[in-house]
């Protein structure tokens, strides 16, 4: 409800994660495993689980070129983070009591009020520790938020104008420099995509940064008949005018 106020308030378009997992499924990963990736926190099989990487992946490269001409609300898990690395958008929380929240997902989710304690709570504890085996951050710290709304003190549409507010500040406005910062991080997040969705790439985790068109590639080959196929992947992404492999070595065991 928020996230559209929001839209019809900016003239904003809304994007839900169902928007973002369907362009990423487009590449022929299964829509079920991508929201997965989002939701579930890792156990212990999985720090040694390069899929989990791979649908990472696929949905930052899907979220960026979603977003990535401005003017949009993206209302879905870790969306600060997947996006941390482009230009500054306004990083917003909304908490509430935990009765507001039990009534929420009984409307929503059609749960009995235990079930739907339940759910909440696990949840919660699925988000800190996804964000914090991904990202090393604690989900809840405020620093993590340009802003953190509480609904228990304001209304939807309160809560709505004051982010709108803050939204239309000339800290916000997507400048010509933003746009080339999004652009860098759509290009970089779709070179990476396109490595994991390469079979002869497939099994490798690689650190991409994009500069005006200009590439480089930091990460541990498996095999040195890889680095040619790096090569060929990344130059064939549109937006490549200078690629740099210098960082990209052979994973050699001591």
């Amino acid at each position: 409800m928020l996230a559209e106020c929001l839209a019809c308030s900016l003239g904003y378009r809304c994007i839900d994660r169902d928007v973002i997992v369907e362009r990423a499924a487009a590449s022929g990963v299964s829509q079920e495993d991508l929201r997965d990736a989002l939701e579930k926190p890792p156990g212990f099989l999985d720090r040694f689980n390069h899929k989990k990487y791979v649908y990472l992946a696929l949905i930052q490269a899907a979220l960026a070129e979603e977003v990535r001409t401005g003017g949009a609300i993206y209302h879905g898990l870790a969306g600060h983070l997947l996006l941390r690395e482009g230009p500054r958008v306004l990083r917003t929380r909304i908490i509430a009591p935990m009765e507001f929240r039990i009534r929420m997902a009984r409307a929503r989710l059609k749960l009995e009020r235990g079930d739907a304690i339940a759910y909440i709570q696990k949840m919660d504890q699925h988000r800190r520790k996804w964000t914090q085996f991904l990202y090393g951050v604690d989900w809840g710290d405020p620093s993590l938020y340009d802003i953190v709304l509480n609904l228990d003190r304001v209304e939807i549409e309160e809560a709505c104008h004051v982010i709108a507010t803050m939204a239309r500040q000339r800290c916000f406005e997507f400048t010509p420099e933003c746009q080339a910062a999004m652009d860098d991080l759509a290009l970089a997040s779709r070179i990476r995509a396109n490595l994991a969705l390469n079979e002869p790439t497939s099994n490798l985790e690689v650190e991409v940064v994009a500069r005006r068109g200009s590439v480089s590639i930091k990460g541990k080959l498996v095999t040195m008949d890889q680095y040619e196929e790096v090569e060929r992947v990344a130059r064939a992404v549109p937006g490549v005018t200078e690629l740099n492999l210098d960082e990209l070595a052979p994973n050699v065991q001591a």
